[in-house]
């Protein structure tokens, strides 16, 4: 049994054996001037601070092993093995899991082993390692029943190939892992989760004040404005650029495509903006019995297939030709793919359509889902209106589970 004591500003650590006595201890340190207790600390005659009594066998042999420096206490590199000093602040209470892991893993020189300065555990000091941040550390060292499922798993692994195991060790192990509490950092989703707010809710009144007003936008003007918006709303593009060129290689004709996005990966996609006039969409009067789409709308969707036509066509030349273009406008050594490009279309209001009406229109939209994404201002307002919604719940609940305020 170790326990530690403070006196006259050293910390004394008292070891007790489960024998009737502690005389090997002594023994030991005649013979060879060094002793080992529990595996991990390493004294010498100049660490005793207790003599041998015949008189009380079982009383603790108790060893010097840390003294004070300001508000630590210094543990002298080769009583724990290190090679550097190790600082623990006067506030923590020491106990031998401090210092030994399950199988008597000593744990600082694992960690001595990883950096080049002293260790500093708790306190002010500059790099020093939180409490809480050193007891998250202990709980990751594995223990007994975690070794051995670990050892069944590699042994049934190798011997599975061959003859026929009585369980699935590994399933086992596995599931053990998925149970324990894995490594946590920071919680992004709070730290970010406000700014999410101020952004859409943002983009939502920007958007319903320019539908407010849509008269006083010229049409480049409106494509503009709600390009900004669509980038915002679509962070997988990184840009738009405005009558990129393509190549109809049929008619051997140069064509300009009204804005072509590019996302993350290079891959390219169409999106088509008109301004929110009404009747756009579908017939008011019904077909046998079923609105149609009006020419605005058709007439678009047929310009989007077909520039998605034309680049398909073009294939890897248009590739080189289009990162060839914009170089530099995009990251060095970025390259332009074209694969199955989608278009989005983004037109007219679903406000004063019939119920009838927008069923219509909704199979429309699906007829054209693999290819196209047709959207609506109102749909737009409805996605912000959802995602505010849901970041605003999102970020109540991680107020409350953290108990931080709004302005921390």
């Amino acid at each position: 049994m170790i326990k530690f004591k403070e006196l006259d500003n050293k910390i004394l650590l008292c070891y007790s054996s489960d024998y009737p006595t502690h005389n090997w201890v002594y023994h030991e340190l005649d013979k060879s001037g060094r002793v080992t207790i529990s595996k991990v600390f390493k004294f010498s005659q100049k660490n005793l601070s207790s003599a041998f009594n015949k008189e009380d066998e079982e009383a603790p042999v108790e060893f010097e092993v840390a003294v004070k420096d300001g508000e630590y206490y210094r543990f002298p590199k080769d009583i724990l093995s290190l090679k550097h000093d190790l600082y623990v602040h006067e506030d923590i209470k020491l106990e031998r899991r401090f210092f030994v892991a399950e199988r008597n893993i000593s744990i600082f020189p694992k960690i001595d082993n990883m950096v080049n300065r002293p260790i500093y555990i708790g306190g002010d000091e500059e790099d020093a390692i939180s409490m809480p941040v050193y007891y998250g550390l202990l709980k990751t060292f594995p223990n007994t029943n975690e070794l051995n499922k670990y050892v069944s798993a590699r042994i049934s692994g190798v011997l599975s190939s061959y003859i026929e195991i009585n369980d699935d060790y590994e399933e086992r192990y596995q599931q053990y892992l998925n149970k324990k509490n894995g490594r946590k950092g920071a919680n992004l989703q709070y730290d970010f989760s406000n700014l999410e707010l101020i952004k859409f809710t943002s983009i939502s009144e920007k958007l319903n004040s320019m539908l407010e007003d849509e008269v006083s936008y010229t049409e480049a003007q409106w494509q503009e404005e709600l390009l900004q918006i669509i980038l915002l709303l679509y962070p997988k593009y990184i840009h738009a650029f405005k009558e990129a060129p393509v190549r109809d290689t049929y008619n051997k004709a140069d064509r300009k495509i009204d804005y072509l996005l590019i996302d993350s990966s290079g891959n390219t996609d169409i999106i088509e903006i008109k301004k929110p006039f009404d009747k756009c969409i579908v017939t008011t009067r019904t077909y046998r019995d079923n609105y149609i789409p009006l020419r605005e709308l058709s007439g678009t969707v047929m310009q989007i297939e077909k520039y998605i036509f034309y680049l398909n066509k073009w294939g890897k030349k248009g590739e080189e030709k289009l990162t060839e273009h914009y170089k530099d406008e995009l990251p060095e050594n970025f390259k332009i793919k074209i694969t199955n490009p989608s278009g989005i279309i983004i037109m007219g209001r679903k406000k004063g359509m019939t119920h009838e009406q927008v069923q219509d229109f909704e199979v429309i939209k699906r007829k054209y889902k693999n290819v196209i994404d047709i959207i609506t201002y109102d749909d737009l307002l409805e996605r912000l209106k959802f995602t505010i919604s849901q970041w605003s719940k999102t970020h109540n609940k991680l107020i409350q589970a953290t108990g931080r305020g709004m302005g921390r």
